[in-house]
């Protein structure tokens, strides 16, 4: 348990930031989990405007912090590459 004043503060910021950082986190697999869903039903229209919406939320979880830009960029990679295989 924290005992300092400083530590005390601390751990308060970090259930806030932990609470923010959860609910961006679950925002962003909403949207990504909406794509999915669009590319399982076959739709390449609904999937399209899915990945259009879903970029920028994936984009701003990275430069909040949430997601490394690496795995941003490797998601969006790979769900870009399956909504182009419908269209064939």
């Amino acid at each position: 348990m924290a005992n300092s004043p400083q530590a005390k503060k601390r751990a308060r910021q970090n259930e806030r930031r932990f609470a923010v950082n959860k609910a961006r986190r679950s925002r962003i697999r909403t949207y990504l989990r909406k794509v999915e869903e669009a590319i399982a039903s076959g739709d390449q229209s609904a999937a399209t405007e899915a990945l259009r919406a879903a970029q920028p939320e994936l984009m701003r979880g990275v430069s909040k912090g949430v997601f490394h830009k690496n795995t941003a960029a490797r998601k969006m990679s790979r769900l870009s590459s399956r909504v182009k295989t419908l269209a064939e």
